[in-house]
């Protein structure tokens, strides 16, 4: 057994079955990579996939266990790598997130304008995606961290650490008739407007619709798009009421918009900091964390890393009370 080995069967999987694709993610051949994954099933006496033909159709139950032990094998070679870094007091690499827009855009600038000064020799690079995509980029072993909502219970690969509450924010423009409303906003009332939103709360699913379902509603959204600010253009032009999340909503914006905060319509909201279960982090990567979040040092952070499930992790911030995050306070948030 090899280590190229074990990176061919994750590539292949991560590839959802497809070898052609998993030896160009690999900068190899499909012959290569078939090659040593038959070398593999010889040395261990049986199938890891499922053939039709010369096709791979499924894991085996054997392959699932290979996999498991394989993922777990690659984690362990990264962290003597990040031991040894460690022992050296390294405070120089590459620290790579997976966020979405909103965070990149509203929370990040400050956090990470520090931590350059602290860490000058830190590469930072930032991938932007919805929470599922960050979810799989994590997990993938693409980044090494990942910042974002809706990542609770979506996994157990990963070790999830609660940063901060959140609001949503309810923006109309200025000489809207929903004004006379805003003090006491419900959301029947809501559900009278067309709505402007994200794309990712567009879907039976989400907890935006489920707000509305519980009163046995059903918002009419009008648009949805991925970026905040792009909402607000939509809103302004007189689209609908725009419903953003709060840390969106920025000072100068209520030169344009009369705004509310959500908080007594829309349920709380979660941000989160992902890792891969298993993962050491290096010391830079925990002062980032301490940097975003101050509750999470480097201590609390070392013994969720050390958890089995989220189940262990989750009693370690019980007597936590996290911040809520919100925009300019003119939406009292």
């Amino acid at each position: 057994m090899t280590l190229t080995q074990f990176k061919y069967l994750l590539s292949i999987v991560d590839n959802k079955l497809n070898i052609t694709k998993a030896a160009e993610s690999s900068n190899t051949s499909q012959p290569g990579i078939s090659k040593q994954i038959k070398l593999l099933e010889d040395e261990l006496g049986a199938f890891i996939f499922a053939r039709k033909g010369k096709k791979i159709t499924a894991l085996t139950s054997f392959g699932e266990e290979v996999l498991w032990y394989a993922k777990k094998i690659l984690q362990d070679v990264d962290n003597i790598k990040l031991l040894s870094d460690q022992i050296s007091d390294i405070d120089e690499g590459v620290l790579t997130l997976a966020t979405t827009s909103a965070q990149a855009r509203y929370i990040l600038p400050e956090v990470i304008q520090v931590f350059k000064e602290d860490f000058p020799k830190v590469k930072l690079e930032l991938k932007l995606g919805s929470s599922e995509q960050i979810r799989e980029m994590v997990i993938a072993n693409e980044v090494d961290l990942a910042i974002a909502t809706d990542l609770e219970g979506v996994s157990t690969d990963l070790v999830l650490l609660p940063a901060y509450h959140w609001f949503n924010a309810i923006i109309a423009p200025l000489d809207h008739p929903i004004k006379k409303d805003l003090k006491k906003l419900t959301i029947r009332r809501l559900a009278k407007e067309p709505l402007v939103t994200y794309a990712f709360s567009v879907g039976p699913d989400t907890s935006f619709t489920e707000t509305f379902n519980k009163k046995n509603l059903s918002p009419n959204i009008v648009f949805a798009a991925r970026d905040a600010d792009i909402i607000k253009t939509y809103v302004k032009m007189g689209m609908g009421i725009g419903v953003i999340s709060g840390m969106a909503y920025e000072c100068d914006d209520h030169e344009d918009f009369i705004a509310v905060s959500g908080e007594n319509i829309f349920p709380k909201c979660t941000t989160y900091f992902g890792f891969r279960r298993g993962m050491i982090l290096s010391r830079y990567a925990m002062s980032f964390i301490n940097l975003f979040a101050e509750h999470l040092n480097p201590k609390l952070i070392m013994k969720a890393a050390e958890t089995k499930t989220q189940d262990e992790v989750n009693p370690l911030f019980s007597k936590i009370e996290l911040p809520v995050k919100g925009g300019c306070d003119q939406i009292k948030l």
